[in-house]
């Protein structure tokens, strides 16, 4: 089995950014330069794509799983982008009732290698506003 600091690290250079590999798990955060308001307030708290592996097995597959906040007109492209690479989506739902434009959080896993579930997310980020 390759080593989980490696994986992670080619994780992260597939999806442009930086990866942690700790307790078994690989992560990488990237953050949408979105301008967002919660009640009439800037918001940035929480608009980053959380994206993640873990449970890695002998063959070199893992749980692969990744939370992508997605402006609602981005949605349809975006879903797509997934569809064409076979990843499931799990969940589609906001977080914040009054944020203007409205934010919505998708939920997307799979159970492959780690660098094949970056390529797809890859794939579909291309499709992204910012």
């Amino acid at each position: 089995m390759a080593d989980i600091e490696n994986i992670a690290k080619r994780f992260g250079e597939i999806l442009g950014a930086e990866a942690e590999a700790e307790d078994g798990m690989g992560e990488v955060e990237i953050e949408r330069d979105l301008d967002v308001t919660v009640q009439g307030r800037p918001f940035k708290s929480e608009l980053s794509m959380e994206i993640h592996f873990e449970s890695l097995e002998k063959d070199g597959t893992a749980l692969n799983h990744a939370e992508i906040v997605l402006l609602p007109e981005e949605i349809p492209e975006y879903t797509r982008a997934l569809g064409k690479n076979d990843l499931t989506i799990t969940a589609l739902h906001n977080h914040w009732l009054f944020a203007e434009p409205n934010i919505m959080y998708l939920h997307v896993q799979s159970v492959e290698k780690p660098e094949e579930f970056a390529k797809k997310l890859a794939a579909a980020n291309k499709t992204l506003q910012a």
